[in-house]
């Protein structure tokens, strides 16, 4: 756990440094920056996206997972929520930006990806901290330049890293034989699917918001489609 903590240190630390400065930069390179952000966002996702060994994974794990999204009302759930943390930091520096775009994004970015749950797994498992030590430091840096440009809703999303990478190390016993190195391909595969979609949600060039949070329990999905496949496969 010690890897994760470390995590989630970098993510809080590179936050505030972008938000001290970012309040610094002017509106202008602001915008600036969030542009540059949404082309490097789009390209994660498309690198991620195109390692899948067969389309239709995510094709099927996206509609699948896209249903049980839109029926918890996860999107709502989490604006709602979002929207009221910012409400009671109305006022204060911490208050400005797209706090629900923020979170959003960097909690993709922070954990989603083969470096997560591997690193977490190995640090979990056998206490090796290479992988997670070497994605804090990207992980600083890539929360100070969110921050500075997006906001404080960036600082949130070390509470996803501790839940998420935490959880999969405790329970990397358990998760280790689940998280084949198929299964998290196309998980990434997936999130890398979502990254487009919030690349276009930070461009703006659609007209239509689209709702990514209704669309996460897709990442998750793969882990059961692979026994799903062959159950049904045996069948015929």
């Amino acid at each position: 756990m010690l890897a994760v903590f470390i995590n989630v240190a970098t993510v809080l630390i590179g936050s505030t440094i972008g938000l001290i400065f970012g309040s610094r930069i002017k509106e202008n390179y602001t915008q600036g920056i969030m542009m540059a952000i949404a082309l490097c966002t789009f390209v994660i996702g498309v690198q991620s996206a195109i390692q899948t060994s067969n389309i239709l994974i995510v094709m099927v794990c996206l509609v699948i997972g896209t249903v049980i999204g839109v029926w918890l009302k996860l999107d709502d759930r989490m604006n709602g929520a979002s929207d009221r943390i910012k409400e009671r930091l109305k006022g204060t520096k911490l208050g400005k930006g797209p706090f629900a775009e923020a979170f959003m994004t960097t909690t993709m970015l922070f954990c989603v990806g083969t470096m997560t749950v591997i690193g977490s797994i190995e640090a979990g498992l056998n206490h090796h901290y290479d992988i997670l030590i070497a994605k804090s430091i990207m992980d600083l840096m890539s929360s100070l330049i969110f921050a500075a440009a997006l906001g404080a809703g960036v600082l949130l999303s070390a509470v996803s890293v501790l839940v998420i990478q935490g959880g999969i190390a405790l329970l990397a016993s358990v998760a280790a034989p689940i998280l084949t190195t198929e299964v998290v391909t196309e998980m990434s595969a997936v999130g890398g699917t979502l990254f487009i979609g919030m690349a276009i949600n930070l461009m703006g060039i659609s007209h239509k918001h689209i709702k990514i949070g209704d669309m996460l329990p897709a990442i998750f999905l793969p882990i059961l489609y692979f026994p799903l496949a062959a159950w049904i496969g045996g069948l015929f």
